[in-house]
């Protein structure tokens, strides 16, 4: 009886659509942050009477094969790159990226990362670095002794330099696309890094066509919608209680043969 092993595939595919679920719910508060989903296919199947053969010697075929399908399987997260809502913080190196794109960050393993949590913060020499102390890329410094810093929609920067009241051009934000965003690979601290699968980084410039435009002073939040997801989770639930009945039922019918006298 191949019921126990196909049922527990069921239950283990059930537990990992649960697993990212919950950790969907964990990150409804997290800038930027793109939910996913599990995804999931059948696995190989055992024939056992093949479709089309021969039943007769007139020539009779059968119209329907006999298979079995031996379970499931989980092949992967798909993330669902959908914009996020966005918060207003008055935050003057808050930005929001609204539309396609992502920041590109410099690590300090001479490696790039991708974000789209636009929560900046200055470091001690003056350079807009994210929340981790890892610098933007290109580098914007802005002047010793700055008042004010203007972000424009199309990414440059402007700082007011004591009392002068005509601001000065630091630098200029830029964004990254890439043909399949799904593919790039997550790191943790609300961050990707670029994959085969995701294709080459295509730079870009905010407001250029099909790229998104930035916004000082807003934060975009997560895309996590709750109610969907907890409706998924009592859905897995059920699917889960499903195939461990399936198991206790073949237990009962193997149980039963094996009284047979």
């Amino acid at each position: 009886m191949k019921a126990l092993s196909i049922a527990a595939t069921g239950m283990m595919a059930q537990q990992t659509n649960v697993d990212v679920i919950s950790n969907n719910i964990a990150n409804a508060n997290t800038t930027g942050f793109k939910s996913a989903r599990a995804s999931f296919t059948d696995l190989i199947y055992e024939n056992m009477s093949r479709e089309g053969a021969v039943t007769a010697e007139e020539g009779n075929t059968r119209p329907v094969g006999l298979d079995v399908g031996l379970g499931v399987q989980t092949v992967g997260t798909v993330r669902l790159n959908t914009q996020g809502g966005l918060a207003l913080t008055e935050n003057q190196l808050d930005l929001a990226i609204d539309g396609r794109g992502y920041f590109t960050i410099n690590l300090p393993d001479g490696g790039q990362a991708y974000t789209r949590d636009g929560s900046f913060r200055l470091s001690a020499e003056g350079q807009i670095v994210n929340q981790q102390g890892f610098e933007v890329d290109p580098g914007i410094v802005l002047p010793d002794n700055t008042t004010a810093v203007e972000i424009s929609d199309t990414g440059i920067v402007s700082a007011y330099v004591e009392n002068d009241t005509v601001p000065v051009e630091v630098g200029q934000f830029t964004l990254t696309t890439f043909v399949n965003d799904a593919g790039m690979r997550p790191l943790g601290d609300n961050m990707l890094e670029a994959t085969v699968a995701s294709g080459d980084p295509i730079p870009a410039l905010p407001g250029d066509a099909g790229i998104g435009i930035l916004r000082q002073g807003y934060l975009e939040s997560s895309n996590v919608d709750i109610v969907r997801q907890i409706t998924d989770l009592i859905q897995a639930q059920r699917a889960y209680e499903m195939n461990s009945k399936a198991i206790e039922t073949a237990d009962q019918m193997m149980s039963a043969a094996n009284q047979i006298k």
